[in-house]
């Protein structure tokens, strides 16, 4: 009977690799089509790779927490006769050769370039926006190489001080610092923190500034209080956000070249906190739709985010994020906007404070929580970010308009 190839399926329009997390058949199984065979991660989510056959798992190629990029020959299916007749499979076809074959039929010389150079590479593809490392300088060709052949980045010496001219770091401090580090516990970062590390190393390429107010939060709890759904407290930024970014698009502008680019919608991001790392669904329109009628996507999104399960639709895209930091008891932070936003919003805990009433001549107690506004400073003065975190935070102050 012939072999179908399990190959790597493109899991979104910039996943360029995923790693094997679980394998739910073994072979010698015998699975319908479109049965799902294994789980793999990616940057973004868990997904699944499917039977592209119905018949019995012949072959698996693969191994578990090593990555393999899409298009990849993962195993192969020997066709039922049925599927064979079905598909015109009834003679043999070439089977295609899987990744590293080549090379697994070389041997490796201990301590050669091939023996020390690691099976998998780190998992940091799959982004909007290109990495260019932009930390330590004068590296030497051979640095570049060696650094390269064991997938570290510039910003990764940061903390190496050089003993070659001008406070330049070469190829000797190079090695007697990874010799340095084997000699310390070392675990294996997850693809999704690699890739939040790498996202924000790119982002801090750029100048960062953050501005921030307090916002009375009196008249947003009793609104929530008294809906028939309760919409969280980030979702009540997220929605003032959007209607004041969609009064001027501006400030979510990026800068490419000398030219603005504007948003051509308003795609507002939450960012999420899940196992090792930040996920990041994306709420499309929000200006769209009032803030009860997103009370049920919003809560969807961020379960399937917490889960790493978002589909490729609800990632990427977007034009500002919106944390909730005072889920951790934070009063105030400085969060660092995506490689491809300008904007990111963020809403620190309640605190009940005294508050002076004019018309009452005393002091009463009201809900305080901070709001603050970080963004890329090329696109933004303080003067402009001030006015939209003003907007946002009038907005917030007055629920029914929402």
């Amino acid at each position: 009977m012939p072999e179908i190839p399990i190959i790597m399926p493109q899991l979104g329009e910039s996943i360029a690799e995923a790693t094997v997390v679980n394998l739910l058949v073994k072979e010698g199984d015998w699975v319908q089509a479109d049965q799902d065979l294994m789980e793999v991660e990616t940057n973004k989510a868990t997904m699944s790779v499917t039977s592209p056959s119905a018949g019995r798992i012949k072959k698996l190629l693969v191994k578990l927490q090593e990555s393999y990029p899409v298009g990849a020959v993962l195993g192969y299916v020997e066709a039922t006769a049925e599927e064979a007749s079905r598909r015109g499979l009834d003679t043999p076809a070439p089977q295609p050769q899987p990744v590293g074959a080549e090379s697994a039929a070389r041997p490796e010389v201990p301590g050669s370039d091939e023996a020390r150079k690691p099976k998998v590479q780190p998992t940091i593809r799959g982004l909007p926006v290109p990495a260019h490392a932009a930390g330590a300088s004068y590296m030497s060709p051979r640095m570049k190489a060696r650094m390269a052949e064991l997938g570290l980045h510039a910003a990764d010496l940061a903390g190496l001080p050089g003993s070659g001219a001008g406070g330049r770091v070469t190829i000797q401090d190079f090695e007697r610092f990874i010799a340095q580090l084997e000699k310390c516990k070392l675990t294996q970062a997850s693809p999704l923190r690699v890739t939040v590390a790498d996202a924000m190393r790119r982002s801090w390429t750029r100048p960062i500034a953050t501005v921030g107010l307090t916002v009375r939060m009196d008249p947003l709890l009793t609104h929530r209080k008294n809906c028939p759904v309760k919409p969280g407290p980030a979702l009540y930024a997220v929605r003032a956000l959007a209607i004041a970014l969609a009064e001027n698009s501006a400030p979510a502008g990026r800068l490419i070249g000398n030219k603005i680019v504007h948003p051509q919608s308003i795609d507002i991001a939450i960012a999420v906190e899940a196992e090792e790392g930040v996920m990041v669904p994306v709420l499309r329109r929000a200006n769209e739709r009032r803030l009860l009628e997103l009370v049920g996507p919003y809560n969807e999104l961020i379960a399937m985010a917490r889960a790493r399960r978002l589909p490729p639709e609800f990632t990427g895209g977007s034009i500002a994020t919106v944390t909730n930091y005072g889920t951790f008891g934070l009063i105030w932070a400085t969060p660092i906007p995506l490689p491809e936003q300008t904007l990111v919003l963020g809403l620190g805990a309640g605190r009940r404070v005294p508050f002076w009433d004019e018309a009452q001549g005393q002091f009463v107690p009201v809900t305080e929580a901070n709001l603050t506004l970080s963004f890329d400073h090329r696109v933004l003065d303080g003067g402009a970010a001030g006015r939209l975190l003003q907007r946002v935070a009038q907005l917030m102050m007055a629920p029914e308009s929402l």
